[in-house]
């Protein structure tokens, strides 16, 4: 899986996600609950997948995460958001729900 190979099996992210490799740029957050994927709506989780975070780059956040458009489709993207979400609390996965109103 293209996700897993960076962000691993388990959502779990790379060790120390929140610290600047040598590179500068930050490791793969975990999309489990300790991460921050669920503080995003499904808007803009899908364009990140689908246009990489390129934009978050001009608030800092660059990161080696490549564009996904060119390799899954949309229902092939919205198949992983879903798979992530379904690991989330209940709690977690209504608070997201919301931002999605």
């Amino acid at each position: 899986m293209h996700c897993a190979s960076c962000h691993g099996a388990d959502l779990e992210g790379q060790p120390d996600w929140r610290t600047r490799m040598p590179t500068g740029r930050l490791p793969a957050p975990p999309h489990n609950i300790s991460g921050h994927t669920w503080h995003h709506s499904d808007e803009v989780l899908l364009k990140i997948v689908k246009e990489g975070p390129a934009f978050y780059a001009a608030l800092g956040a660059e990161t080696e995460m490549p564009a996904f458009g060119s390799v899954l489709s949309d229902a092939e993207m919205a198949a992983v958001l879903a798979y992530i979400k379904s690991k989330w609390p209940p709690q977690i996965r209504a608070r997201q729900e919301r931002m999605n109103q």
